[in-house]
C-alpha cells in the first residue's frame, strides 16, 4: 500500500512539474525572440539558430526531468528496501 502512495507521489510531482518546465521553456524561448527582434535579426535566424537554441533548451529540460524522475525512482526502491 505504501509503494502505491509513493508511486502516486512521483506521477503528481510530474504533473505539477512537466507543465512548469514547458512554461519556463516558453518563456525562454520568447525571450530569446523578443531580443534577437530588438536586435534586428534577420530571417536566417529564425529559421536556423532560433530553432537550435529551442532545441537545447528543450534538450536540457528532458534531461533535468529525467535526473529528478531518476532520483525519485532511486529514493523510492531504497526506502522500499528499507521496509521490507
Amino acid at each position: 500500500m505504501l509503494s502505491l502512495f509513493i508511486m502516486k507521489d512521483i506521477a503528481l510531482k510530474s504533473l505539477v512539474i512537466l507543465p512548469i518546465i514547458a512554461f519556463v521553456d516558453y518563456i525562454i524561448m520568447i525571450a530569446v525572440g523578443c531580443t534577437s527582434s530588438l536586435i534586428g535579426s534577420t530571417d536566417n535566424f529564425y529559421e536556423c539558430t532560433f530553432c537550435t537554441i529551442g532545441k537545447v533548451v528543450l534538450t536540457i529540460s528532458v534531461l533535468a526531468f529525467v535526473i529528478m524522475l531518476f532520483f525519485e525512482v532511486k529514493m523510492f526502491i531504497r526506502n522500499r528496501k528499507r521496509l521490507c
